[in-house]
């Protein structure tokens, strides 16, 4: 028998529908379902690779950990990575297939759109229940004829749609209104019910509202979820790396602490320093530094002499324009400074292109300019590559001997200097060979790596910080037990379940469209 659906759409980017499809997989999946997530489409710089050495987006790599599944492309089978303001790189069953302009965005449905068809096929002839979620609004309606990810994938699933609004935007009711009146007739009746989301204060405020849309919509409201300032499951990225950083006395994502605060963590918070660089892939690579109590993340957009422990160099879809970003506005002239001041510098993935002496193209696989120069704080040369690395990696650091675990995307393959030493010492998951990687400058002030995520490990994240901290002359901290991803999830789904009408969600997803 087919898998039964529901769909998760919004009425705008960023209204939660990627850690609200989380929630309810870990919820039915916890009632004994097998439960898989689908998104057709993803545009999205922060990526995650599946066992296999693919490309998915990260958001459907932490809802199959919802699932208690391994990623696997069928659950995102087009993915489409922004690398310029009118170019994307479009990554089709986890391998790129060219790049998009925004004239050539309709090949999507004319060439993929029968890829995405079989893709939730399978997943429908293996599981329960499958759990899709849309992109941006069903109510682009200069879009609607391009359409493959939101309501004419509802069609072809016939998935009923809970629609999602964020009140913390402001003009909630408006919203889903609107994208209701914006739908085509043969559209709408697949809108079941209606979620509020973020909403701070008291619920029954919301009353004369909720009962007003739910008249002119015919469906129900099933459920007011609260704001959640401790919420640490990743989120999408479509939105840009705003929420990354927020204020300066902001933590990314738990909230504001107060300047006058007892705890260590304020006191004594170490500060570093993120270069928000154009077309910034793979934020997720901060999240853990951000809820990290004695740690600041803060923006780095052109120079400064602020005091920082440490400049972190991220990703960055297009390292070439990055350089350029970096240089023009003076920020390796703040690099500098750092390492001149016993700061450390940190460069992961494009962010460790640009660390290096030279980055060469000489195909043009990123640029028109076969050779730039980079900021030379390492002895490393980079050259750039049409095949794509992308695989799953574990090791240690090769320091202190902590384990780390990770994953490499990266177009460019990088060799160090003789006088370097590696940072990491790697193998690829099920393989017994190690190979080095990364790079540490002489002084040990200047750090590159291609691993993302290497800062999700407890152990090594803490001693790096600790190393920070004696610079400082500060006390270390110990290691503290954190939660789990699998934890967190629960603590999402617990929390979600108790805000949404899971009894009205279950015979919705029974009686179908």
């Amino acid at each position: 028998m087919a898998a039964r659906t529901l769909m998760i759409q919004g009425t705008a980017s960023h209204v939660g529908k990627s850690v609200l499809t989380s929630a309810l997989c870990r919820v039915f999946q916890r009632r004994g379902l097998k439960v898989a997530p689908f998104k057709a489409q993803n545009m999205s710089n922060n990526s995650f690779v599946t066992p296999d050495g693919k490309e998915i987006g990260r958001a459907q790599a932490v809802q199959a950990a919802a699932c208690r599944l391994a990623p696997r492309t069928d659950f995102n089978p087009i993915l489409i990575k922004p690398s310029g303001e009118c170019q994307a790189q479009l990554v089709i069953h986890g391998e790129v297939a060219g790049f998009l302009t925004p004239s050539s965005f309709g090949r999507l449905r004319r060439e993929y759109f029968h890829t995405v068809c079989e893709a939730f096929a399978r997943l429908a002839a293996e599981f329960d229940l499958v759990i899709l979620e849309g992109a941006g609004s069903p109510a682009e309606i200069n879009l609607h004829e391009q359409d493959i990810v939101n309501m004419r994938m509802a069609q072809v699933a016939h998935a009923p749609v809970l629609l999602t609004a964020d009140i913390d935007r402001g003009g909630v009711f408006a919203a889903l209104v609107g994208t209701h009146l914006l739908l085509r007739e043969e559209e709408r009746p697949y809108v079941k019910g209606f979620i509020i989301n973020k909403f701070r204060g008291d619920a029954s405020l919301l009353t004369p509202g909720i009962t007003d849309v739910e008249a002119r919509l015919a469906v129900r409201c099933l459920g007011v979820v609260p704001y959640w300032n401790d919420l640490s499951v990743p989120e999408e990225d479509s939105v840009g790396s705003s929420a990354l950083f927020g204020d300066e006395t902001r933590l990314c994502p738990g909230g504001v602490r107060a300047a006058g605060s007892d705890d260590y963590g304020v006191r004594q918070r170490l500060v570093i320093g993120v270069v928000d660089l154009p077309h910034l892939s793979n934020s997720t690579d901060l999240e853990a530094l951000a809820r990290t109590p004695d740690v600041q993340l803060i923006r780095v957009v052109d120079a400064s002499e602020r005091p920082m422990d440490a400049l972190l160099f991220p990703g960055t879809k297009h390292t070439a324009q990055a350089l350029h970003f970096v240089k023009d506005r003076g920020i390796d002239l703040v690099a500098k400074w750092v390492v001149d001041h016993g700061g450390t510098v940190i460069g992961l993935c494009g962010g460790f292109q640009l660390l290096g002496r030279r980055i060469l193209d000489p195909d043009r696989v990123e640029s028109t300019e076969p050779e730039l120069q980079g900021l030379g704080l390492l002895d490393v040369v980079t050259t750039f590559e049409r095949e794509k690395t992308v695989r799953e990696i574990c090791g240690i650091h090769v320091e202190t001997g902590c384990r780390v675990e990770g994953y490499e995307i990266h177009m460019g393959q990088t060799v160090i200097g003789h006088a370097m030493s590696h940072f990491l010492e790697v193998r690829t998951h099920g393989e017994t060979a190690t190979r080095k990687e990364g790079a540490v400058s002489h002084h040990g002030h200047v750090i590159g790596t291609y691993v993302h995520g290497v800062f999700d490990a407890p152990a090594f994240r803490r001693v790096f910080l600790n190393q920070l901290r004696q610079r400082r002359r500060w006390a270390p901290l110990p290691l503290t037990e954190e939660l789990s991803l699998d934890r967190r999830l629960d603590t999402l789904a617990d929390f979600v379940e108790n805000h949404l009408n899971l009894g009205a969600i279950e015979t919705i997803i029974e009686q179908g469209v």
